[in-house]
């Protein structure tokens, strides 16, 4: 009963928990009986820090929503006994007292702090501070869903002009010391004190130092900086610090962590983590963890090194090691693009840049690492790991993010793995990745008449052909003009997300496949190729530019992220392998892409409960969407039967007649049209269902509104302009949502829905004298009331009759409505004593609703 109070529904509620109905509900709870609530309960205080690593860890990887994914998987790989530096986090419920508290902390969590500090001294053997031997930690977020690059990271807090000598005696390397410093002062200065690009093409201030620098000293690259040109770095970062914020870089460690720790949940709020959050429907309040580890450094020389690996090709989903990793360098390097990187296999061989250093054991652990952690966690994982000084420790594991086409893949291969089973690849497939799988490719023939101007590194697989924008901004303008945009960026932040979301295609200059572009790029299913040297972005002049060609913004680029290769101008594209498949244009057991597509829809089909089928208005598109699995049509717009050919003149002729005569006249032309579409579509369903829409637009949508289409209307009908202008003018709807249309229409203009139901039921008279079934669903839309309703349903029921009685047939059919207004919504009862079915048009019903 609608009239059931508050009061009386929480009364309800209360009641049904303590009874054995509610059991019937909760099948879990069958296990043990009931039992007699306890005289009194205890409350245990919250804990908000866990430490993980191989003396102690208080977490697993089940506890996700409390440790964040990083964290969770931080401890879970700790209890494997896997070599990770050892840490503790600030769990998410820090978080969300940090948010409900006016941005302060829990109280007592400044000593849980300071004693996981004392404890991760201990593991280290070093000390917070130290002028001798200094303890440094890396500072990073963790929600519990991956969001690579949303929030902010710091890596070696703790170091001052006195740790970094320390530094510098206990690892006997001053140039490392320096390198870890001037790497701390800019990260830090960026994520916590908000020192950073004024604009999306303005330079870094840091990166402007250093360029700087590198070239008052002739230096080609960031390692043949000497440690004395890295203290003359520190000093002009922090000289743009205090110009920039008014006052000095933070000395204390203490002040550092602290400033760190609140950096990285502010970075829950901001702006790009927000954009993201609402992309994938990642709930604001689970909050994020904050991951405090103890640094391990891949930036030692030669024999150092630091890396992405995934377990399977997160591109194509195929099953080898992959990745990247970058010598004498530490882990924001590869992630960020500021440099490109070696991939994984190379590590088999000396290194020629690094004095011939090999890293033959270090992937001798990956390779073993890969298999552990893809059985224990039974999915691709990514791998972010160190090698320092030739030791290999694995800094954190998640779920890789992958294409649609690794995530159909890598979940079927799985499966024949015995890894897991085909109920859990079906949930872990999302419905965009099987989308993906039908992309269209770039045609073989046009390729091979295109000259590629570059090649970068493909990071994103598919073919994207559209303009050349330069900024975030930019791509979303292009995108809200309807045209296709390509992002050209140096490397990409995550300040641009909003134009990753709006582009086509990425494109960078730098980077790698593990880099922030790449990264979320796979995710969100965009074609990307990244590190593209050949290409040169001068953001001043607005001008790409590869050898003697320039791009400006607004020109055309195809990029091919399958192979990497960039190309002038608009590529021409192709049917993809699925799609060729289902149109007979290739055999099924000649693509491994078919066979991986149709296997996950089979087994999809054989668990699913709701039956779907598809929105199509012509019978082309019927066997397409029944080649995808549709099992009838759900909507079939008729309206959109009128632009093909010259329909449209047609139906133009019967929208501007003035006399009921001329119109009928009009009208019964466009019968032919529409009786041959709906036969057709009957014939290719087979007796499946179709639930057709009588026509739901007000008539001046299918009018021409410019001059010189008004003009060659009038031509083509034989009138005069002005009569034509006129007719437009007065048909013209002020608010077309709620004007003249729908069944609104039907019933002043009933010559157009009388000639679409006649054509209709001739159709499937026609079909099922050809021994076809029909199941025909007639849709009135834009009902409000039932008297508008009914007077449609007697149009309908004598149409049928006299169809019926001309070709001694009954077509079985039923007769509905879309409810999408409120008045419908509200007066649904008595509709439904008429109505024999209902949909929902939810886009028109939630605007009219909501304003």
């Amino acid at each position: 009963d609608a009239r059931f109070t508050t009061t009386t529904t929480t009364t309800l509620l209360a009641a049904l928990a303590t009874s054995s109905a509610f059991l019937v509900h909760h099948p879990a709870r069958l296990a043990s009986p009931l039992r007699a609530a306890p005289a009194a309960t205890t409350t245990r205080e919250p804990r908000f820090v866990f430490d993980f690593g191989a003396d102690a860890t208080h977490g697993d990887g089940a506890m996700k929503a409390e440790l964040g994914g990083k964290g969770a998987n931080l401890a879970e790989m700790a209890r494997l006994g896997l070599p990770v530096p050892p840490g503790f986090t600030l769990s998410t419920a820090v978080c969300r007292h940090y948010y409900a508290h006016g941005e302060r902390y829990p109280e007592g969590l400044r000593d849980a702090v300071e004693a996981s500090v004392r404890r991760l001294e201990r593991a280290t053997g070093k000390r917070f501070g130290d002028a001798s031997n200094p303890l440094l930690v890396s500072v990073r977020s963790g929600a519990r869903e991956s969001m690579p690059g949303m929030m902010d990271t710091v890596l070696n807090l703790g170091l001052n002009d006195d740790a970094v000598r320390g530094l510098a005696e206990a690892a006997h390397d001053e140039r490392f010391a320096a390198d870890c410093y001037r790497r701390f002062v800019a990260m830090y200065a960026d994520v916590v004190l908000g020192v950073r690009a004024a604009t999306e093409t303005a330079p870094d201030p840091f990166e402007a130092a250093l360029d700087e620098l590198k070239e008052e000293v002739g230096a080609r690259s960031d390692v043949d900086l000497s440690a004395d040109h890295l203290h003359d770095l520190v000093r002009r970062y922090k000289a743009i610090v205090r110009d920039r914020t008014g006052r000095a870089f933070p000395d204390d460690p203490s002040e550092q962590l602290w400033g760190a720790i609140g950096a990285v949940f502010g970075s829950w709020m901001n702006d790009r983590a927000k954009v993201y959050r609402r992309k994938y429907d990642i709930p604001c309040d689970w909050g994020t963890a904050v991951n405090v580890q103890a640094m391990v450094f891949g930036n030692l020389g030669d024999d150092s090194a630091t890396g992405v690996a995934f377990t399977r090709n997160p591109a194509t989903g195929a099953n080898e090691l992959y990745g990247e990793f970058l010598v004498n360098a530490q882990g924001e390097d590869v992630v960020a693009g500021v440099r490109t990187p070696h991939p994984l296999r190379d590590m088999l061989q000396p290194v020629a840049a690094h004095n011939g250093a090999s890293f033959e054991h270090a992937y001798a652990q990956l390779e073993q690492l890969r298999h552990t952690l893809e059985h224990h966690f039974k999915d691709m994982q990514d791998v972010e790991f160190t090698v320092e000084r030739g030791r290999f420790y694995v800094l954190q594991t998640r779920n890789g993010k992958r294409t649609g086409l690794a995530a159909a893949r890598i979940a079927y291969e799985l499966v024949e793995e015995g890894v897991i089973d085909a109920t859990t690849a079906v949930a872990r497939v999302p419905a965009d990745s099987i989308s993906a799988l039908l992309a269209p490719a770039f045609d073989e023939a046009a390729l091979k008449a295109a000259t590629p101007l570059a090649r970068g590194l493909p990071a994103g697989p598919g073919a994207a052909t559209g303009h050349v924008v330069f900024t975030a901004r930019a791509a979303e303008a292009m995108a809200r003009k309807g045209k296709r945009a390509i992002l050209c960026r140096v490397e990409t932040t995550p300040e641009d997300l909003r134009g990753m979301i709006s582009s086509a295609g990425i494109l960078t200059t730098r980077g790698g496949v593990s880099s922030h572009a790449a990264l979320v790029a796979r995710q969100m299913q965009k074609v990307c190729v990244c590190g593209a040297s050949e290409v040169h972005i001068d953001f001043e002049k607005g001008l790409l530019r590869v050898g003697d060609r320039g791009f400006r913004e607004g020109d055309a680029i195809s990029i091919d992220g399958s192979t990497g290769h960039v190309y002038a101008g608009a590529v021409p594209t192709a049917p993809s392998e699925v799609d060729q498949v289902l149109r007979g244009e290739r055999a099924a057991a000649d693509s491994y892409t078919y066979c991986i597509f149709d296997t996950i829809t089979r087994w999809a089909d054989e668990r699913r409960d709701l039956s779907v089928r598809a929105n199509v208005d012509t019978p082309d598109q019927v066997r397409t969407a029944l080649a995808l699995g549709a099992e009838g049509v759900g909507l079939c717009r008729t309206e959109h039967m009128f632009f093909e050919g010259d329909r449209i003149d047609v139906f133009r002729e019967a929208i501007l007649a003035v006399e009921k005569s001329d119109r009928v006249a009009a009208a019964e032309k466009l019968l032919p049209f529409q009786r041959a579409d709906f036969h057709g579509m009957f014939t290719a369903l087979g007796g499946r269902p179709i639930t057709v829409r009588l026509l739901d637009p007000p008539l001046h949508e299918f009018l021409p509104h410019e001059t010189s289409a008004k003009l060659a209307l009038a031509e083509t009908l034989g009138i005069d302009f002005a009569t034509v202008n006129d007719r437009v003018s007065s048909l013209r709807e002020v608010n077309p949502m709620l004007g003249h249309r729908g069944c609104r229409l039907a019933i002043s203009r009933p010559e157009i829905p009388r000639v679409q139901v006649r054509a209709l039921f001739e159709a499937a008279a026609q079909t099922i004298a050809e021994g076809v079934a029909v199941d025909l669903e007639i849709m009135v839309p834009f009902v409000a009331f039932k008297a508008e309703f009914d007077e449609e349903v007697r149009l309908i029921h004598d149409v049928a009759a006299r169809v019926g009685e001309e070709h001694d047939v009954r077509v079985p059919y039923r007769v509905g409505t879309m409810i999408e207004l409120p008045r419908a919504a509200l007066t649904a009862d008595a509709i439904a004593e008429s109505a024999e079915f209902f949909s929902f048009g939810t886009n028109d019903l939630t605007q009219t609703a909501l304003g």
